[in-house]
């Protein structure tokens, strides 16, 4: 674990002492799902210190609600698939044998090792090649946390990296009485983030809920509306009503492969329309499906597409593609 410190330090070093460029506004963006989680286990402070020392525009922050309402980054409502929660309270699943965040407080959730993600029944690693699981001292955090961690870093740095949380399963939260929503546009008021123009993108797969916190929480944050089944393409002109972007799946953009070159779907083109951004997920050099490299599919979608950024688990490599 020193060793990685000694490498998050020196990769921090570097990249502030690089001279800082004028880029136009219309850059399309770059952000670290879930942190620099193509290298470091999702979800962790070392993930979001790396990411940003790659230069990304956002830094992802999924966000779940422990016992004591606090709001724990981490993509699942569930903890058995990126920690050691099976072994430290092996009595706290619930009857369909899972364990949920919100069945523990923030001090224990503390107390739990993180690690890259695995099948919690095999124990497998879902990416082989990333991170070892059984390696390092990774540990849950709030978004109070990271805020301070990345508005700190920003202050030392004269950077402008900015925040990209999410609301995971309002519906699911909403059913235990527990009010996410709230709870989290509270905090990220509380550190600046209200406007705009504050750095900070909302996004939601639940249509209802974004548009409740446009219309009915009154929020004037940028928020996106993330997007998976294929029949949301229909949506958009709704979308565009409460919504300033969408996040579909990348392959909603592709549409057929003609003599060894893409046809998009008409989705990109009727987002801009709309005044709509388009941040595509998610962009794997290690689960790359329809393309021959990473480069082609960075090509395909950022250029040729012309999406507006995208979601990626590697950011130093779109920010070195976007770069040339």
């Amino acid at each position: 674990m020193k060793f990685i410190l000694f490498f998050l330090t020196g990769l921090l070093f570097f990249s502030c002492n690089q001279p800082k460029k004028q880029q136009p506004m219309n850059t399309k963006v770059v952000i670290a799902h879930r942190g620099a989680s193509g290298y470091l286990p999702e979800h962790t402070l070392e993930a979001k210190a790396m990411a940003f020392a790659m230069n990304v525009d956002f830094i992802e922050q999924d966000l779940v609600l422990s016992k004591d309402d606090v709001p724990i980054v981490i993509h699942d409502i569930y903890l058995d698939d990126v920690t050691d929660v099976a072994t430290k309270f092996a009595d706290r699943k619930r009857n369909d044998h899972r364990y949920y965040v919100i069945d523990f407080t923030f001090e224990e959730l503390q107390t739990l090792a993180v690690s890259e993600r695995f099948d919690p029944v095999t124990g497998k690693q879902f990416y082989p090649n990333r991170f070892p699981k059984e390696k390092g001292t990774f540990k849950l955090h709030s978004l109070q946390q990271e805020i301070e961690l990345i508005q700190g870093l920003n202050q030392a740095t004269g950077k402008k990296i900015g925040i990209y949380p999410e609301i995971k399963d309002p519906a699911f939260h909403a059913k235990e009485g527990k009010q996410l929503t709230e709870i989290v546009l509270q905090i990220l008021s509380e550190y600046g983030y209200t406007t705009k123009k504050d750095a900070c993108n909302l996004q939601c797969f639940d249509a209802k809920e974004l548009e409740r916190i446009r219309v009915e929480l009154k929020s004037d944050l940028f928020l996106v509306q993330l997007m998976e089944f294929p029949e949301e393409v229909n949506n958009l002109k709704h979308f565009a009503s409460y919504a300033d972007g969408i996040g579909p799946w990348y392959k909603q953009v592709l549409d057929r492969k003609v003599q060894e070159k893409w046809q998009f779907t008409s989705l990109v083109s009727d987002a801009h329309a709309l005044g709509l951004k388009v941040h595509p997920y998610t962009f794997r050099a290690d689960q790359l499906d329809e393309f021959s490299s990473f480069d082609a599919m960075m090509q395909t979608l950022l250029i040729d597409a012309n999406v507006d950024g995208a979601f990626t688990d590697f950011p130093d490599l779109v920010v070195t593609f976007l770069n040339k």
